[in-house]
């Protein structure tokens, strides 16, 4: 078998075929990475409405008595905080001082909650939250192979989504959802979290209405200047607003407190291996993720050295691009804490030569 016939498929993957998309394996799945120009695509996000087939994702629900308690502990934000129809942003420590996973939470009472997680960690999270039920003994219902999501991006996503729902959209605040119709389809989550600081929302349907959605959502953005998106510019728009990748930026051995997400580690109640993360943040981390910016000319990748001005290698690149946006080169590294402040001065070594960074607050726009 081929790798290509080994991949799978979204709903919507004989669409952007057909569509003239670009088609990569990607986490399993064979995903569309690009339709035209990854330039044009990032800045119709950016400036009008796109459209992303993320149907990839995997969607978990946790229900029963024990589910928050379950929530609780495998996530390192604070679930107490949360309340029905409220979205958490997370992530799932393991026991050896890293990440299983980033993943959102979402609230829709006591004993419901659905975790969307990463397409590539599905069967390895499934794994790791069975393994931690065994003390709480929650319902865990794994439907990523029954839904579709598609992420509709932009100033302009919410004008063109209106038209396809009687739910107030403006009532739907940032990291909140609610479950309406949407394009004559009942049932639908309307969540508004987004992946590219361009605003918009998450539609999730099943697979079986997931063209009907597309089709209804292309209609009403016809005067709008919609446009399908690829996951390469999906890339470079959460690389501009800093957000992390997991794989690249975090992974199973990164501390979410070395990756600046002290924000989503909250120390109020005990979650997986929290002592460890506890003593990182009290002792101040060693090393830490930060943005940078490259004053000589040349374009950053993912584990690319990163060097002191001795040309001693002290980390590497995580991220790294061109930004279609500030047209400027861009990316996120781990470095020693000591180097970690705006300003500082690092080097990314490209082919052999050292090329001037400086490190910079995210985001980067």
């Amino acid at each position: 078998m081929t790798e290509q016939a080994a991949l799978k498929s979204t709903a919507l993957t004989d669409l952007h075929i057909s569509l003239g998309a670009k088609m990569v394996p990607f986490a399993g799945y064979n995903m569309p990475v690009l339709y035209d120009n990854l330039m044009q695509e990032h800045n119709t996000v950016r400036n009008a409405v796109g459209v992303f087939d993320v149907s990839h994702m995997g969607e978990v629900f946790v229900t029963g008595p024990a589910a928050g308690d379950l929530v609780e502990w495998i996530t390192s934000n604070d679930v107490s905080s949360l309340y029905d129809g409220r979205i958490q942003y997370s992530c799932m420590p393991n026991e050896q001082g890293g990440i299983v996973d980033d993943l959102l939470v979402y609230r829709y009472d006591a004993e419901k909650y659905l975790l969307v997680i990463n397409a590539s960690n599905i069967e390895k999270d499934l794994a790791w939250i069975h393994k931690q039920n065994e003390k709480f003994g929650a319902t865990i219902n794994n439907v990523s192979d029954e839904h579709s999501l598609l992420a509709v991006q932009g100033p302009k996503a919410a004008e063109v989504l209106q038209k396809l729902t009687d739910e107030d959209l403006s009532a739907i605040p940032y990291y909140h959802f609610k479950v309406g119709t949407m394009a004559g389809i009942e049932g639908v989550i309307i969540s508004n979290t987004g992946y590219t600081g361009a605003g918009g929302f998450e539609i999730y349907t099943k697979n079986s209405d997931a063209r009907k959605m597309w089709d209804a959502i292309f209609s009403a953005g016809a005067d709008s200047g919609i446009k399908p998106i690829g996951l390469g510019a999906r890339d470079t728009l959460r690389l501009e607003k800093g957000f992390c990748l997991y794989g690249n930026d975090i992974n199973d051995t990164t501390s979410p407190i070395e990756a600046g997400l002290g924000w989503i580690t909250k120390f109020n109640k005990p979650f997986v291996n929290w002592e460890y993360h506890k003593k990182i943040k009290d002792e101040k981390p060693t090393k830490k993720l930060v943005g940078f910016k490259l004053v000589d000319r040349g374009i950053p990748r993912q584990h690319y050295p990163v060097c002191d001005a001795q040309g001693a290698v002290i980390g590497e690149v995580t991220s790294g691009t061109m930004s279609p946006t500030l047209n400027e080169a861009i990316g996120m590294a781990y470095v020693p804490s000591a180097l970690s402040a705006p300003g500082s001065e690092i080097y990314i070594e490209i082919r052999g030569k050292l090329l001037k960074g400086e490190v910079c607050k995210l985001p980067f726009f």
